[in-house]
This record gives C-alpha cells, sequence and structure tokens, in this order.
C-alpha cells in the first residue's frame, strides 16, 4: 500500500512579486524552503488514520475468514479477490489517475470503500456474513485501492519537491507501519475477540475520516491545470508550488513523453506507459523485481492464520497472539522507514537494493526450516525493513524519473507487474498448502526470490543506479 511533507509557503512578509507568484500557483525554482507543508500533514494524517484501520482488518479478517472455513485454498481465496483487481485493473487506473482530479479520486475511492466495511459489519451483526460475501467485500475494496494507491502516488510529486520525495516517502510509510503493524493488528484481533463486527466497523470510520481529511487538502490537482503548469512553468523559467497540484520539475529524463495533442484513447494511453518503462531498463526491472517480492510474500501470507493460529497450525497460537506478531515485522519496517534515506547514504542506494533483496529471500526460509516463533519474529523483523527499505529508494527514484504527465500510468504499469503477482502468488500459496502442508509456501517464496535475486544481481548494480540517480539530477549517495 501508498503507501509525508513540507512548510508552508507564504508564512511572514512576502514582496508583491513573491505573493503574485504564491498565488499563481508557482514559487521560484530556487526557493529555500525545506519544510513539507500542510496538504503533506493533512495527506500524511489522512494516510495514517486509513492505515490504521488497515491494520485493524488485516487482523479481523483473516480471523473471520478462519471462523469459515480451514481449507487452505477457500481461506487462500480471500487473498485472491482482493489482490486480483492489482492484476485486471491496475493498467486502467493509472489512465483514470492521468485524466481526472487525484485528490478528488482518492477521497472518493474512500467514501465508497467505507460503504463497503459498513455492509460487511453489518452483515456479521446479521448473522449472514459468508466466505464468499467475504470474497465480494474483498474485490470491491481491491477495486478501490488500486484506483486510490495510483492515484496516491502520481500525487506525491505534487505534493513535496522533488528532492523532498525520499524524506516524504519515508515519513509516509513510518506513520503507515505505525498502524498498518504496530498498533492495528494487535487491537483488530484484541476487538474481534471482543465482538467480530466492532473492528469492522471502525475500519469504516477510518476511511470516513480519511476520505475528510483529502477533501481538506487545498490545490488544483486536475490534469488540465498540471498541463498549464507544465507548459508555463519553464518559460517562466519557474517552478511548480509543491502542494498546488503542478509537477515538481518533469523530468527531462529519457524515454520522453508525449503530451501534447489531443487525449489519445485509453488503450493508447496505456502504451505510452508501458513503453516508457520498457525503455528504461533499471525500472523495468525494478517492476519484475517486485513483482517477485509481492508473489513471494503472497504465497504464505494467504494462509498465515492457518500457520498461526489454532491447534492444527505449525505455531499453535492463540488470535490475539496472531495480532501480536506483526509487531515484529512492524519493528523492521518502522526502522527501515526512518532509516532508509540514511542506509542509502551509507552504503550507496545500489548497494542497499542488493541487501534488501537477499534480506527477502532469507526470510522465508528461515522460517519454513524452523517453524520456531523466535525465529519468525527475527525473519519478519528483517523482512519489514527489507521490504520498505527497498520501496521507500525504488518508488523516489521512479517518482524523480518519470514525467509527471505519465506518472500515473507508468505507476499503474509499474503495479501491474509488481501487484498484479499478489493475487498469482496467493493461489500458488493455497494450492501448495492443500498439497504439501503449510510451510510449503514458505519454501516456494524462498526459491522464488533466490531466483530474482541472483538474476537482479547483473542489472542492480551501484553502477547503474547511480546512473540513474545522475539522469535524475541527483548525486547517488
Amino acid at each position: 500500500m501508498v503507501a509525508r511533507r513540507r512548510a508552508l509557503p507564504g508564512r511572514g512578509k512576502v514582496s508583491d512579486v513573491g505573493q503574485r507568484e504564491q498565488e499563481s500557483g508557482q514559487v521560484p525554482a530556487t526557493g529555500t524552503e525545506r519544510g513539507l507543508g500542510s496538504n503533506y500533514r493533512k495527506l500524511w494524517t489522512a494516510s495514517a488514520i486509513s492505515n490504521l484501520g488497515d491494520g485493524i482488518d488485516s487482523a479481523a479478517i483473516p480471523l473471520l475468514a478462519e471462523t469459515l472455513t480451514r481449507d487452505p485454498l477457500l481461506f487462500a481465496g480471500v487473498a485472491i479477490a482482493g489482490r486480483l483487481p492489482w492484476l485486471l485493473f491496475s493498467l486502467h487506473a493509472g489512465v483514470i489517475a492521468d485524466r481526472v482530479d487525484r485528490r478528488r479520486l482518492m477521497y472518493l475511492c474512500n467514501a465508497v470503500r467505507c460503504g463497503l466495511m459498513l455492509l460487511l459489519g453489518v452483515a456479521i451483526l446479521l448473522d449472514a456474513a459468508s466466505i464468499w460475501l467475504l470474497y465480494l467485500i474483498a474485490l470491491g475494496l481491491g477495486v478501490f485501492e488500486v484506483l486510490f494507491d495510483n492515484a496516491a502516488n502520481a500525487l506525491m510529486p505534487a505534493v513535496v519537491r522533488r528532492d523532498q520525495l525520499e524524506r516524504a516517502n519515508g515519513l509516509l510509510y513510518a506513520g503507515e507501519d505505525v498502524g498498518n503493524q504496530f498498533v492495528g493488528p494487535a487491537l483488530g484481533a484484541w476487538l474481534f475477540g471482543m465482538a467480530a463486527a466492532l473492528p469492522i466497523l471502525i475500519d469504516a470510520g477510518t476511511f470516513a475520516i480519511s476520505a475528510g481529511l483529502l477533501i481538506w487538502m487545498t490545490g488544483t490537482y486536475s490534469r488540465a491545470h498540471r498541463r498549464t503548469q507544465a507548459a508555463t512553468a519553464p518559460e517562466a523559467g519557474i517552478a511548480a508550488a509543491p502542494g498546488d497540484g503542478g509537477p515538481t520539475g518533469p523530468s527531462a529524463a529519457s524515454p520522453t513523453a508525449t503530451t501534447g495533442g489531443r487525449s489519445p484513447a485509453a488503450l493508447a494511453e496505456i502504451a505510452e506507459g508501458l513503453q516508457w518503462l520498457r525503455r528504461h531498463r533499471l525500472l523495468r526491472t525494478f517492476a519484475v523485481l517486485t513483482a517477485a517480492m509481492n508473489g513471494a510474500t503472497m504465497a504464505w501470507y494467504s494462509v498465515l492464520a492457518l500457520y498461526v493460529v489454532g491447534e492444527e497450525s505449525v505455531l499453535g497460537l492463540s488470535e490475539a497472539a496472531f495480532g501480536l506478531l506483526f509487531v515484529a515485522g512492524a519493528t523492521g519496517s518502522l526502522l527501515g522507514s526512518f532509516g532508509a534515506q540514511r542506509t542509502a547514504r551509507l552504503l550507496g542506494r545500489g548497494r542497499a537494493l542488493r541487501i534488501a533483496l537477499a534480506m527477502v529471500g532469507l526470510a522465508p526460509l528461515s522460517i519454513a526450516l524452523t517453524g520456531d516463533v523466535v525465529i519468525y519474529l527475527i525473519a519478519q523483523a528483517m523482512y519489514g525493513f527489507a521490504v520498505v527499505t527497498w520501496n521507500v529508494i525504488t518508488i523516489s527514484l521512479r517518482q524523480r524519473l518519470v514525467p509527471d504527465e505519465l506518472l500515473g500510468r507508468v505507476n499503474s504499469v509499474f503495479r501491474f507487474f509488481g501487484w498484479g503477482a499478489m493475487p498469482l502468488g496467493a493461489l500458488v500459496g493455497g494450492l501448495t498448502a492443500s498439497a504439501f502442508g503449510l510451510r510449503a509456501p514458505w519454501f516456494a517464496a524462498a526459491g522464488v526470490m533466490a531466483v530474482g535475486v541472483t538474476l537482479a544481481f547483473r542489472i542492480v548494480t551501484p553502477a547503474a543506479v547511480a546512473a540513474a540517480d545522475a539522469e535524475a539530477g541527483l548525486t547517488s549517495g
């Protein structure tokens, strides 16, 4: 998930020239303001609250599914339904994100997700919940998650400056991790023990609050405004102001984008994003590796509650302990959120990415070989640190490199591969667990990552990442 920003322009006295620049949504390209601003704070808070609800449901929904079935394949069906929209719909979601006001799209998506969770909560209260209803709710949530996350990733460069992206993304992930993995799962498991509908209804409330905060953001984020900003900023010698919806300086990096003329058909617009990513070898490789990581992760995550909870499980823990287990991964993720930028500077972005890939492969292998709770906690902490470090570095680089007018579509193509692998991974997890037992998905995940890491080390080199940094106008750390 989308998975943070800057000081308000216009504080204190400004000259008439400065005032006019602020009113037009533009500031001098050499501006020195270093904060992340009120729009970022609203976006960060909206994300943190929504992710608290997601964390609650990350424990509550599997526990609900576990009460409805213990068949591994049927159980994995919930994860498959939730991730299937990324495979079927993500490319068109990118076109939508590039055509509409991205902020408006985000709050409408959260409003619909609020309604879906209310529907599920009422069904539980009426004792009408079934595994099939859970599939439908998961599918609906997935569709609007695809729309929301594509818009959110494309919105970020309009909220902060290009040189602030790693800091902004890192803080965003930190806020997400606290709610999604530290507080949310433990709270969700505890609330589920009190009443099965309670965590579901609370999540509906978090979606509603998040939508309200997004509505409260200022600025214009429409396609027409983005095009106007992109056209006028270079001519005037000024950069669009972060938080006003304009690009933070469209990248001049090749491959070049075609942004003028009449709007092409949706398939042609998708093709633009696909061709841009295809021509950029490093980002294309990131997409494939993200697909491998996400598919491997969903193989074991899709049956995690069966692996952890109950007498028939491997770990044999209680429902309450299931929620607490998320804290280990959250600890690693939080360290990664705050430490990714420092890690990149200390080791260099290229080396940091290679180490992260290796850690993602070692984590499931150690869990599969031992079946021990302590090893599980250590491995999940290592996994959380590695994944967030990878995300912060690769997403920030992508946001700097891709021209703003193409960002939604390139993000959608990236996520088509990266997130589209999730339902396939969940299906593999359910099938392997049914055929070979609950440890099998962990071995499968380790095998996929071993192949991915071996192939990736030929392309994801420190020199290749440094060249991409130079292309984006940065000095590689």
